[in-house]
């Protein structure tokens, strides 16, 4: 089950502020790319669209079972996808999956600095900042 959250930024009216619908999705992404050999791994799968499990413990110079276990963590996001083709299996990309966190990230710089916000926000109202003149 997927929950919906909403992102809190309380210096739009509630109708401005953008709904984050996947939120276990987004999180299951950004675990899936928050370690450097899963980002080598598909770096790798990249530039070689559809290989072999024995390419990437190649490249990636680590032991078989920890690419193994990287490659699940990948899978089980959705952004690594395995066809088996025995006795192999092949691996490849589904860049669908990234559309909800490639949304978050938009709304986030769609934002803006938050320099540039006459105050500062705040549940109770609006604390103006204070200014250096």
């Amino acid at each position: 089950m997927i929950d919906r959250i909403n992102v809190q930024m309380l210096d739009r009216p509630p109708a401005q502020r953008p709904q984050i619908e996947y939120a276990e999705a987004i999180a299951s992404v950004a675990k899936a790319l928050a370690h450097p050999a899963r980002v080598k791994i598909i770096a790798f799968l990249l530039s070689r669209p559809g290989c072999i499990g024995g390419d990437i413990v190649d490249e990636v110079g680590l032991a078989q079972s920890t690419v193994s276990e990287h490659l699940r963590i990948l899978k089980a996001s959705g952004l690594v996808v395995g066809a088996i083709e025995r006795p192999r299996i092949c691996y490849s990309l589904d860049p669908s999956i990234l559309a909800p966190l490639q949304a978050l990230i938009g709304s986030i710089e769609a934002h803006g600095s938050p320099q540039d916000a006459p105050c500062c926000f705040t549940p109770n109202g609006c604390i103006p900042k204070e200014t250096d003149q």
